[in-house]
C-alpha cells in the first residue's frame, strides 16, 4: 500500500494562534489598566471637586468607621503603619499616599494617621472624597 504525501510547500504562517494570544493579552491589559488604588471599601465624605490623586505606586491608608487602619488592604496599628511607610519612603522618596477615611470615623483618628505621615515626611499626601452630585 502506498501513501500519497502532500508535497505542497507552505510559505505562509498560520496566524490564528497568534491572534488568540493577542486577544487574551488585550483583555488582560484592559482589566489591569482599569484597576485603581486597592483598599478597603468605606463610605467617603463628599466634596464639590475631587481631583484624581491616584499615581503609580500610590499607597492607600484606609480608616474604617470603627477606627481600624489599613495600609492598602492589610490591617495595621499606628506603629506598624509608621514602620511600613518609612520603609516605602526610603525606597521611593516621592512616595504618594492617599488617606481614605470613612465619614463616620472620629476626626481624631484621621489626625493620628496624618501625624504618622508627617513624621515619615510624606510630602505627596491626599485625602480621598466622593464627588458631590448636584
Amino acid at each position: 500500500m502506498r501513501f500519497k504525501y502532500d508535497t505542497k510547500v507552505y510559505d505562509e504562517i498560520n496566524v490564528t494562534p497568534l491572534l488568540d494570544l493577542a486577544w487574551n493579552l488585550l483583555i488582560i491589559f484592559m482589566v489591569m489598566a482599569t484597576a485603581t488604588v486597592q483598599g478597603i471599601s468605606v463610605d467617603l465624605p463628599r466634596a464639590s471637586s475631587a481631583p484624581s490623586l491616584a499615581k503609580p505606586h500610590t499607597r492607600a491608608i484606609t480608616i474604617t468607621a470603627d477606627g481600624r487602619i489599613y495600609l492598602d488592604t492589610v490591617g495595621v496599628s499606628l506603629a506598624e503603619l509608621e514602620a511600613q511607610l518609612a520603609t516605602a519612603k526610603a525606597a521611593d522618596p516621592k512616595l504618594p499616599v492617599v488617606v481614605k477615611g470613612d465619614k463616620g470615623v472620629s476626626y481624631e483618628r484621621v489626625i493620628e494617621v496624618l501625624d504618622v505621615a508627617k513624621r515619615v515626611h510624606i510630602s505627596e499626601l491626599g485625602l480621598v472624597t466622593d464627588k458631590l452630585v448636584k
